[in-house]
């Protein structure tokens, strides 16, 4: 558990992220740690019950579903030593340790393809270009774009709704016209993309649940 201090909080207050399940207590000003350790531990049922409903880091496998695009990919045990694509079927290698890596692979280059192809759409409605295209696997972003016109997604976005993705995409090319939230900023996410609402609540509301799978070794 990380305890915060915040002069400007009123009240102890504790926070599960939904992405991990850490916990973070916050402490207003002139509440002490034993006071607000006393408080946490008051809060314990509440506490195990919400982490218990976590399902966080879990390692796909065969048997499993990934929405892929928007494509709903059933994973399957495969027989040979690289990744194969059946339709909607992806057959892993086994191990599945090696399956994972392989898989994690392969949607990065799915993500690689699906953001390029809707930045460059973006780009060329406005006019404009980006210097560089990169993936990462952000936690605190789905994406960025530099004062240099670099632009940074996270590859689970190929995990989510290709209506979300292109939401993400438009969003980050906007800032090639307008570094910053201002409104003109939003007016430009407005006439690349159109009515957003319902993306930017779909990654407010199921963007964490992306970050629980794992693809590791």
């Amino acid at each position: 558990m990380k305890l915060r201090k915040n002069p400007r909080a009123r009240r102890l207050t504790l926070r599960i992220s939904r992405v991990d399940g850490a916990v973070t207590l916050t402490m207003p000003r002139g509440v002490s740690e034993r006071e607000a350790l006393a408080f946490a531990a008051e809060k314990q049922d509440w506490l195990l019950g919400h982490l218990a409903k976590q399902e966080l880091h879990r390692p796909v496998g065969p048997g499993d579903r990934l929405s892929v695009a928007g494509v709903t990919m059933d994973l399957a045990e495969g027989s040979g030593r690289r990744l194969g694509v059946r339709g909607t079927v992806i057959d892993l290698p086994q191990p599945a340790e090696k399956g994972r890596i392989q898989l994690q692979a392969w949607l990065k280059e799915q993500a690689r393809a699906e953001l390029i192809r809707a930045s460059d759409r973006y780009a060329d409605q406005l006019g404009l270009r980006y210097s560089r295209l990169t993936l990462r696997d952000t936690r605190s972003r789905w994406g960025s774009c530099s004062s240099a016109g670099a632009l940074m997604y996270s590859w689970r976005l190929i995990l989510a709704p290709k209506p979300v993705l292109d939401y993400v995409a438009a969003h980050e090319v906007a800032h090639l016209a307008e570094m910053n939230h201002s409104p003109a900023f939003w007016r430009v996410v407005q006439t690349l993309y159109g009515p957003h609402k319902d993306a930017r609540d779909w990654l407010r509301r199921e963007g964490p649940g992306l970050h629980r799978y794992r693809f590791d070794a």
